[in-house]
């Protein structure tokens, strides 16, 4: 055989095995192509990236699309068919497995991550609380959720640890807020109760009690508490809470030095330990609402997603508006309606502005 025979029969193997597996390679490429798209569309696009209505959904569907780009290129293998369903078999027996190693995986994450969606017990912007961990949620994903605490710090709690521990939630609809402190028994009970509740009330919280928690060997204590309508306010109404505590009770001459008063100075059977009067010479901060720096990430977020529900109602009242137009009985119901109309379209123009900024920020 001359080598030229020899070249044309390489060349024709060479064209045979390209040709075998071209199909495999443009599943390759397809399934890369529409990997990228899927979280170029659902995930990269800004408007999207920053909005929690449907963001597990998103990230389960470019998971989906992953999962189907691998079944292709298995099924466009240039294999036979016994080998071929052997490496589906394969990869039902590695998913399998990851299912079953779920509580100790990204898988368990994933799956938790999709009760707690369904679930829905919270939102960005509320408070949580789970196992010393406490702050205001500002991202909620797949496989874990963003909180913002008090020290305006960003921790990431995966969604098994939220799953597996009792999960308390401040309701958006209000809170109890409440504070505790020790007293003498030389002090009657009724006036206690009294001043506490004007303290609940001075600090700006609603329906204020009292309660007696304990009866200590030394001092009795008691628990001011009352309604806080804006769980936004919590952490400046807890601190007012305890500052109003103090001065109903130092105003009224009660002594805060429980449980037992260990100063080493000779006293008079009628001196009281308060402190004097005291007037500030600086003029005091234009806000004392920490909140606003606390959680500004968790207050963006959450405003986000109320702005993206907003614009949800008037896109589907501009809808109602178009089908009413069409049967107004007359020239004045069909004005109402077009003035009405102009307004939704100009307020979700500065919704959809407000949003492009914030994800550009």
């Amino acid at each position: 055989m001359s080598w030229d025979l020899l070249g044309a029969a390489w060349a024709e193997q060479a064209l045979e095995s390209v040709l075998r597996l071209t199909p495999a390679l443009l599943a390759v490429l397809l399934g890369i192509v529409a990997v990228l798209l899927a979280n170029r569309l659902l995930l990269g696009r800004p408007k999207l990236s920053h909005r929690e209505a449907g963001r597990v959904t998103r990230q389960l569907a470019v998971v989906a699309v992953a999962a189907a780009a691998v079944i292709g290129f298995v099924l466009v293998l240039p294999v036979p068919d016994a080998t071929r369903a052997q490496l589906l078999s394969l990869l039902g027996v590695v998913t399998s497995a990851a299912i079953a190693l779920s509580s100790t995986t990204l898988v368990g994450n994933a799956m938790a991550g999709i009760m707690l969606h369904l679930v829905g017990r919270f939102r960005p912007g509320d408070f949580i609380e789970v196992d010393g961990h406490m702050g205001r949620v500002t991202q909620r994903g797949l496989l874990h959720v963003e909180i913002q605490t008090e020290d305006r710090d960003l921790e990431t709690l995966p969604n098994a640890f939220l799953v597996d521990r009792p999960l308390k939630v401040v309701e958006a609809t209000g809170t109890i807020v409440s504070a505790t402190v020790s007293l003498g028994y030389d002090t009657p009970r009724a006036q206690i109760e009294e001043l506490l509740r004007a303290a609940t009330a001075e600090a700006g919280l609603q329906d204020g009690f009292v309660q007696i928690l304990d009866l200590g060997d030394f001092a009795v204590t008691y628990r001011a508490a009352g309604f806080l309508a804006e769980p936004k306010t919590l952490l400046s109404t807890r601190s007012r809470l305890r500052g109003c505590m103090i001065d109903a009770l130092h105003g009224a001459g009660v002594e805060i030095v429980s449980p037992s008063f260990m100063a080493q100075r000779p006293l008079a059977p009628d001196q009281r330990v308060l402190p004097g009067a005291y007037r500030s010479s600086e003029p005091g901060p234009e806000s004392d609402v920490p909140e606003e720096i606390v959680f500004d990430k968790a207050e963006a977020a959450a405003s986000r997603d109320e702005l993206t529900a907003e614009r949800a109602g008037l896109v589907a009242r501009g809808a109602e508006i178009e089908r009413e137009l069409g049967q107004a009985p007359d020239e004045a119901a069909r004005g109402a309606l077009e003035v009405e109309r102009e307004r939704l379209r100009e307020r979700v123009e500065h919704i959809d502005t407000v949003l492009a900024r914030d994800a550009g920020s």
